[in-house]
């Protein structure tokens, strides 16, 4: 591509770079020019123009942009993915469905590397993705761009983003007492808000006492495929009353507390061949926490091991909370 001032008398066909006033309206920029577009121009006073032209080897902009996001999404629907159409050299790509982001870090790279004027913007790598939300964006930075450059960037790039859907269709969150009185629905509302966004419903509330014997039943019973467990009083051992209970059904604990605040006191198990999630009690509230990122995965049907809640740390500082009290000081401090 040429990229340059040109007498206005040759810029005919060439694309301005830049928005002008001609003599009886505004010509935008990455305008193909034509005739009478030069005409308002030389009205309005110009004389050289900064345009490009492109070779007989580049690519327009936009059909630069339109293909490298069919390089990448070659299959739209089994991806999860919506190509829209091309407009000043972009291209975004939306969720057609709620789901679980998985990205091709290796691919993506690859095409970020192509070329400097080839550029994709995506969200992060499992960001929990809502029906037509936006995953990424693809921009060519310049009027045109070679096609071989195109081609390179769009050489193994398919399948580089997809969205995972849910693979349950119900869950049952069971919540326990410490006292008589029945625990106000606010934790329940905020579950129910998360499993909503996944198109999943919530079974009839179930409140049992704070007990291991009460709360194995109600895990033995819950007809939910999803179990989630909402304590009254925080789990803070492997061996607390909510792990204990899941034992006692049968089922497995694969790990308890995680490195991500808020979330630290989250348990992950099993119960015939049904994952457990012990929450921690943040999750009452609707702000992101680690749950999120747990709930998420499985949500989606991606297995979750303690390595990987171990690899959540890093990232893992959610928010600070302004109330907790500063860390203590020596004694001779």
């Amino acid at each position: 591509m040429r990229f340059g001032p040109v007498p206005l008398q040759q810029a005919k066909g060439a694309i301005l770079a830049h928005s002008l006033q001609g003599g009886s309206r505004k010509v935008a920029k990455g305008t193909v020019l034509t005739a009478d577009d030069l005409q308002d121009l030389a009205a309005a006073g110009h004389e050289t123009l900064t345009v490009a032209r492109l070779d007989p080897a580049d690519l327009h902009e936009d059909a630069a942009a339109a293909a490298l996001g069919h390089a990448l999404v070659p299959d739209p629907s089994a991806q999860g993915v919506r190509i829209s159409g091309a407009g000043t050299g972009r291209v975004n790509l939306y969720a057609d469905r709620s789901g679980l982001v998985r990205l091709d870090r290796a691919k993506l790279e690859a095409v970020n590397a192509a070329d400097p004027m080839i550029t994709v913007a995506t969200v992060p790598d499992y960001h929990r993705a809502d029906a037509d939300g936006m995953l990424a964006t693809i921009k060519i930075i310049s009027y045109g761009v070679a096609a071989d450059a195109i081609r390179r960037a769009s050489d193994g790039a398919g399948d580089a983003i997809r969205v995972l859907p849910p693979v349950f269709s119900s869950a049952t969150l069971i919540e326990t007492q410490v006292t008589d009185e029945t625990p106000p629905d606010k934790g329940r509302a905020a579950m129910a808000g998360r499993l909503h966004r996944m198109g999943i419903p919530l079974s009839p509330r179930v409140v049992v006492p704070h007990r291991e014997d009460a709360l194995a039943e109600a895990i033995s019973r819950a007809p939910g495929q999803l179990v989630l467990v909402l304590t009254g009083s925080a789990t803070s051992d492997t061996h607390d009353v909510a792990p204990e209970a899941l034992r006692k059904t049968g089922g497995s604990v694969t790990r308890f507390g995680m490195p991500v605040d808020p979330g630290n006191l989250l348990f992950l198990g099993s119960f015939q061949d049904r994952p457990v999630i012990g929450l921690p009690g943040c999750a009452r509230s609707p702000a992101l926490n680690g749950a999120d990122w747990v709930l998420e995965r499985v949500i989606c049907g991606l297995p979750v091991t303690s390595a990987d809640i171990a690899a959540m740390g890093v990232g893992g500082l959610l928010k600070e909370i302004p109330t907790r009290p500063m860390p203590r000081r020596d004694a001779e401090g």
